[in-house]
């Protein structure tokens, strides 16, 4: 039997064990819980990272971008005078780059010589979007862990590096202490199956994902890519699915390591000396591979929350929108209803790499050859082409693929991130639509709310450009639409049980000193779904720097129920409805909760942004959705704040909570999430930013 036959079968057999089976056993880890574990720090003996658990962190690398600028006086404020690893920032400018105002000139300046005082890796203006940047110079390595203070962080899973986002106060924390906390998210298996049809790319697959899977199958969840199409696509398409697994909910998305990866860094390795990503350190890098095969992929009895699927060969060129990632429609279908365009996007970090410009300079060619004119963009139609990066700019331009599309009309941006954020030269006016190549299509994002945004591949968004309304490469090339395709879309899901904590030693489930191991308290029950940020504390509070924690208290979930203030007392649990926080990033929603009183919140599930907030200004927030379902159930005609009458007993680390009634017979039981000392240590200091001062001042 051949190794791909064996690899095959062993698949297959570790795919039909049961799940109690693995549960029992505490099951194997997931590629995610793998890369986690090697850059978790202070880990009891014998401790092994799973779903949920809060640990501390060590990230191979920090990335920041533009907010350089507004995470430095963070990292002052807390007292930093210098990087604890000045080997583990990233600084790389790429956002607002087209802006040459003097203010921005200066902030520009003043984030460079930051980086220089420090000794730190620093990445100006033109060099490229950085995420892409990363990429290439390889500080996003396979098999490592990079935070980056941007959601396309993820895309960094597209080379086997597990990337996820943090927020500013995170980034400053590890350039004062190398570390910050982190807790390990559920994992869904996506098995991608089969090959895909000729036309469609990665772009297809990622947005047919958001539009198939659109009711919250992947939010606040790691993605992991597995299956036979998984392994037959290219880098540059798994980047972009990697990339846009934010706009489908995800805190990252991860493909493994195989033999592609490793052909990619071998090409990669052929350019030229490069202090990182050069001929020793991928041979090395394949060596470990070779030698090591389970520590790059998850164990055959890894336990995921859930497995999702998608057949490759039924998937056609699909167009997401108008101004949404969750609805889209295969192309053969949106074709004929010829929606017109004013403009075309070939730019962002999802899909502006070479691949991606030769597949629009192919299409543009196409075009020329079949007319035997030069192709031109439609007339009322404007065109923006930018490179990932420079390096992509002078490949595109050596092999004579940027000059095609310059050629036909397209305007030139420089390498960065541009209208892609709303920034610069071409955006969306009042009325207009726009086709792109972008990764969100958000009202407002690309300019206008006025406009509307369609999001396809690079050669359909070159074709529409041509063409002038919506179309496919062979509409443009043949002036002939492809009929629709007859066959659907075939996709699938599996919702796993609840997997059971594994056994883990007394350290991990011990609670430091100041740390309670138990908080008791009335259940305060808010059924609502998407209680956002403003129903918590309203916007028009954000900006008063002066309101006291009396103040807070009263004004807290005002916009939700003004009757919560009057009800809730010190020391009472509260328990809410899905996808609690959401909205905005401003901490007050977290903190005027702590104002009043409360110390813990149990969700079906929470925002990351506020959750990261919370745990970093000292309140604790949990998820348990067993736990909603059975308050539903108990109470299906609850008010928007009940108060329920139950007592919860929360053990933070051990993990579990008990609701017992007036009579103290307990009603029910479930299980919660394990605090860990990460978490516990923040907690205790009363926030990030006094753990970062005590950590500080305990090191001199």
């Amino acid at each position: 039997m051949s190794f791909r036959l064996l690899v095959a079968a062993a698949a297959a057999q570790a795919r039909r064990r049961t799940y109690s089976q693995a549960a029992r056993c505490g099951g194997g880890q997931t590629l995610v819980e793998k890369i986690a574990q090697r850059h978790a720090v202070d880990l009891a003996e014998g401790e092994v990272v799973r779903s949920g658990d809060f640990i501390g962190i060590r990230p191979h690398h920090i990335m920041t971008h533009d907010n350089t600028g507004a995470v430095i006086p963070k990292f002052s404020s807390i007292g930093a005078r210098r990087l604890a690893d000045a080997q583990q920032p990233v600084f790389a400018l790429d956002h607002d780059i087209q802006n040459t105002s003097a203010k921005n000139q200066a902030k520009y300046a003043g984030i460079e010589a930051f980086a220089k005082t420090h000794g730190s890796k620093f990445y100006p203006a033109g060099r490229g979007i950085a995420h892409q940047v990363l990429v290439e110079e390889g500080h996003a390595w396979p098999g490592t862990m990079v935070v980056g203070s941007d959601s396309h962080s993820n895309m960094y899973g597209g080379v086997g590096c597990l990337g996820t986002p943090v927020v500013r106060t995170d980034a400053a924390a590890i350039w004062a202490t190398a570390q910050t906390w982190w807790q390990a998210p559920p994992v869904a298996r996506v098995e991608l199956r089969g090959e895909l049809a000729p036309g469609a790319v990665g772009k297809d697959v990622i947005v047919a994902l958001c539009a198939l899977f659109a009711n919250d199958e992947v939010l606040n969840h790691a993605v992991e890519f597995v299956g036979d199409g998984a392994k037959g696509l290219p880098v540059e398409d798994r980047l972009a699915i990697a990339n846009m697994t934010t706009e489908w909910g995800a805190l990252a998305g991860l493909f493994a390591v195989d033999d592609v990866t490793l052909r990619w860094y071998d090409e990669r390795a052929e350019r030229g000396a490069h202090a990182i990503v050069n001929s020793d350190t991928v041979a090395k890098l394949r060596r470990d591979v070779v030698a090591d095969p389970s520590r790059w992929t998850a164990d055959p009895d890894a336990v995921y929350a859930k497995t999702l699927w998608l057949d490759l060969a039924s998937l056609t060129p699909h167009v997401a929108g108008p101004d949404s990632v969750k609805i889209a429609q295969p192309l053969g279908e949106l074709e004929p209803r010829r929606v017109n365009i004013h403009k075309a996007y070939l730019l962002s970090c999802v899909n502006s790499r070479q691949k991606d410009l030769r597949e629009a300079a192919n299409v543009v060619r196409g075009v020329q050859k079949a007319r035997g004119v030069p192709a031109k963009v439609a007339p009322g139609v404007a065109w923006y082409v930018a490179a990932a990066s420079s390096q992509v700019l002078a490949d595109a331009r050596a092999s004579g693929d940027w000059q095609v599309l310059v050629d036909a009309g397209a305007t030139p941006l420089p390498p960065g991130c541009g209208p892609c954020i709303g920034l610069g030269v071409g955006l969306l006016e009042d009325g207009e639509v726009g086709i792109s190549a972008t990764n969100r299509n958000y009202k407002g994002r690309m300019g206008s709310k006025a406009a509307h945004t369609y999001l396809s591949s690079p050669a359909v968004v070159a074709a529409s450009a041509l063409q002038g309304y919506i179309c496919s490469p062979e509409t443009a090339i043949s002036g002939t639409a492809p009929p629709p395709s007859a066959r659907p879309v075939l996709y699938g899901s599996q919702v796993h049980a609840a997997k059971p904590a594994a056994a883990s030693s007394d350290a991990a489930n011990s609670a430091i000193n100041g740390f309670p191991k138990s908080l008791s308290g009335r259940l305060i029950f808010l059924p609502a779904d998407n209680l956002n940020t403003d129903g918590i504390y309203p916007g028009k509070y954000t900006y008063q720097d002066d309101i006291s924690r009396e103040q807070m208290r009263a004004i807290v979930m005002e916009n939700y129920d003004p009757e919560f203030a009057r009800l809730v007392r010190p020391d009472d649990v509260v328990v809410a409805g899905a996808n609690f926080g959401t909205g905005s990033s401003r901490e007050q929603a977290a903190t005027a909760i702590l104002a009043a009183g409360v110390r813990l919140v149990i969700c079906a599930s929470a925002s990351e942004t506020f959750k990261r907030n919370a745990v970093n200004n000292g309140l604790l927030v949990l998820e348990s959705p067993v736990l909603v379902a059975w308050l539903r159930a108990a109470f299906p005609e609850a008010p928007l704040t009940a108060v329920t009458g139950l007592i919860a007993d929360a053990d933070l680390v051990g993990g579990k909570i008990a609701l017992t009634d007036s009579k103290g017979t307990v009603a029910f039981e479930t299980g919660l999430p394990r605090v860990g000392k990460a978490a516990q240590e923040i907690i205790v200091a009363g926030g990030l930013e006094n753990w970062v001062r005590k950590r500080m001042a305990a090191e001199l």
